[in-house]
């Protein structure tokens, strides 16, 4: 699924990921970023477009997988 960052904190680690068509919005933890290397920052940036999988927790649904397109 594609979709950009509505928001991003990295202090708190967290933020919500719009759908490409805006309709629904996920949470995403920054354990759930991935980088090319454990030394790349697992960060987003607000508007940044990336492609995620959706996963069912007893919490809701949240994003995971979560590919920076543009890094």
């Amino acid at each position: 699924m594609k979709g950009k960052v509505k928001w991003f904190n990295a202090n708190k680690g967290f933020g919500f990921i719009l759908t490409e068509d805006e309709t629904k919005e996920y949470f995403v933890h920054w354990k759930s970023i991935v980088t090319k290397s454990n030394n790349e920052l697992k960060t987003l940036e607000p508007g940044e477009a990336v492609e995620f999988d959706l996963f069912n927790t007893d919490k809701g649904i949240q994003a995971i997988n979560v590919i920076r397109l543009n890094p």
